[in-house]
C-alpha cells in the first residue's frame, strides 16, 4: 500500500482527501502545520506528498525548496487557492512535480496522483549513460554532471532531459512530452514542458533561450542535439 502524506491546514480539506485516498487504496497521513509535516516526510517516508502552500510554521514553498536542497526526490503534488500563474511556476522551481489548484475534484486528485506514483515506479534504471560534449547523463545514477560538475535536477527535470538524450535527435512536441514524461493521465497545460526547460537550461548554465544541447524547434517542440 503507497503511503500519501497531505500537509494541509484546512481541517476539512485534509479530511476528505484522507477519506478518499484510503477509499482508493492508499494509506493517507495527515498534518496541519509545516513543521509537523516536514517531520513525518522524514519519519514516515511517504511515497508522494501534498502540499499546501500557505500552512502556519512553514509555508509550502519552503517546504518543497528544503526537500529538494537535502536530495529528498520524493513526487510532490502542489495544492493551493493561488490560481496564478507564477505561483505555478515557482512550485514547479521549487521541484513539485505537479501543481493543483484548489477548488479540485477528488477524481481528478486521484488521477493526478496514480500518474505521478506510476511514472516515478516505471523509473527502471539502467546503465546507459549518454555524453554531450561536457555534459554526462547516467540513468543508473540518477546524474547529470556538466564539467564533471554534478548538476542538481527534480525528479520531472531529470526525467525529461533523460527522455531526450534517449531519443536523440528526434524532434517531439511538447503533447507528446507530456505524454511520454508526464503520463497520458497528466492534464497539465503544455506551457509545463516550456518551464521545465528553460530550468535544464538555466541550471546547465545557458541562456534560457539557448539551443546548446536542447534545441527548440520552432512551431515543432525540442530535441537533444
Amino acid at each position: 500500500m503507497k503511503k500519501v502524506l497531505i500537509i494541509e491546514d484546512e481541517p476539512n480539506i485534509r479530511e476528505l482527501v484522507l477519506y478518499n485516498l484510503g477509499a482508493n487504496g492508499y494509506e493517507g497521513i495527515g498534518a496541519d502545520d509545516g513543521i509537523l509535516g516536514i517531520t513525518l516526510v522524514h519519519t514516515e517516508k511517504p511515497d508522494l506528498i501534498l502540499l499546501d502552500i500557505m500552512l502556519p510554521g512553514k509555508n509550502g514553498y519552503d517546504i518543497c525548496r528544503e526537500l529538494r536542497g537535502e536530495g529528498n526526490k520524493t513526487p510532490i503534488i502542489m495544492l493551493s487557492a493561488k490560481n496564478d500563474e507564477i505561483d505555478k511556476v515557482l512550485g514547479l522551481e521549487f521541484g513539485a512535480d505537479d501543481y493543483i489548484s484548489k477548488p479540485f475534484g477528488i477524481r481528478e486528485l486521484i488521477a493526478r496522483i496514480n500518474a505521478v506514483l506510476r511514472r516515478y515506479d516505471d523509473q527502471k534504471p539502467d546503465d546507459q549513460t549518454v555524453v554531450i560534449e561536457d555534459l554526462v547523463i547516467s540513468v543508473e545514477r540518477h546524474e547529470v554532471s556538466i564539467n564533471g560538475k554534478i548538476v542538481e535536477f527534480t525528479l520531472k527535470e531529470f526525467d525529461l532531459i533523460c527522455f531526450l538524450a534517449k531519443n536523440r535527435g528526434l524532434v517531439f512536441t511538447r503533447d507528446q512530452l507530456l505524454d511520454k514524461v508526464w503520463g497520458i493521465d497528466y492534464a497539465g497545460e503544455t506551457r509545463t514542458v516550456d518551464v521545465h526547460i528553460r530550468y535544464i537550461r538555466r541550471k546547465l548554465g545557458l541562456d534560457e533561450n539557448e539551443n546548446k544541447y536542447i534545441q527548440t524547434i520552432r512551431g515543432k517542440g525540442y530535441k537533444m542535439i
